[in-house]
């Protein structure tokens, strides 16, 4: 029975997570969860709180209240192996731009434990998927921005992990760029079974499919399937449902 009961757990859970900088509110009683094999929009604006939990979860930051669990495991009390199958991609790039495309991969994955001959292995399998195979060998600051971010979704991804967090990933992309990453952090979900949280404030990048938490200043207003929010809020779209949750009609320019 035990072992049922961990199967059926979330990948992620978040149960009432309150942080502050100072007398600053920048999450005030968070909770939410994120399913096996599901694609999950953190939804908010700048400043909404979106960093902050990730930096929770990934353990840059000590949780002051509440508790993180991933895969069932107590981030503060377990977190290497909370983590352990865990890939991340921040918001602020962290590549190393004089290093190869490979080696920026080689180097990640020994951190991981993972040989130079497996590694190589994995990340040209990794690089096909993404069609940057090519780039291999060429220093990452040859690359454009859509490239380097697709880079970093391959070393999130080279220790093959359940869950995966994406901070604000395709900020300052273009449009392909942007439906190219999408595409392909989508079709993990569909073909491999990982667990996504996305983070954005991009509301195109929301579909009909998708789970969605809205996060607005620091508060969780809405949570669930994105037509069952939708229709939550008596709102004929996901845009208009979170204009209309937040009461601020200063959002829809930041939502475009």
């Amino acid at each position: 029975m035990l072992e049922m009961r961990n199967i059926q757990s979330p990948t992620l859970s978040v149960d009432g997570v309150c942080h502050s900088y100072g007398t600053r509110r920048a999450l005030i009683d968070v909770s939410f969860s994120v399913a096996p094999s599901t694609f999950t929009v953190l939804l908010g604006l700048n400043g909404a709180g979106k960093s902050t939990l990730f930096a929770l979860i990934t353990r840059l930051r000590a949780i002051q209240r509440g508790c993180i669990q991933i895969f069932a495991h107590d981030v503060a009390r377990s977190s290497s192996e909370a983590l352990r199958m865990v890939g991340v991609v921040f918001q602020q790039r962290s590549l190393d731009l004089d290093l190869s495309v490979i080696q920026n991969l080689i180097y990640h994955a020994s951190l991981h434990g993972i040989d130079k001959r497996e590694a190589r292995a994995r990340a040209d399998v990794i690089l096909a998927r993404i069609t940057l195979a090519e780039r291999a060998n060429d220093k990452v600051r040859k690359l454009s921005g859509g490239e380097m971010r697709r880079v970093e979704v391959a070393r999130a991804l080279l220790h093959g992990p359940r869950l995966l967090l994406l901070d604000e990933p395709t900020v300052g992309l273009d449009i392909k760029s942007r439906a190219h990453i999408l595409a392909h952090v989508r079709k993990l979900v569909a073909e491999q079974g990982v667990a996504v949280l996305w983070a954005t404030h991009l509301i195109d990048e929301v579909e009909e499919s998708d789970q969605v938490v809205m996060l607005h200043r620091g508060h969780v207003l809405a949570q669930g399937a994105v037509p069952r929010v939708v229709a939550s809020a008596d709102a004929g779209d996901i845009r208009s449902a979170f204009i209309r949750l937040t009461q601020d009609g200063d959002v829809e320019e930041e939502l475009a």
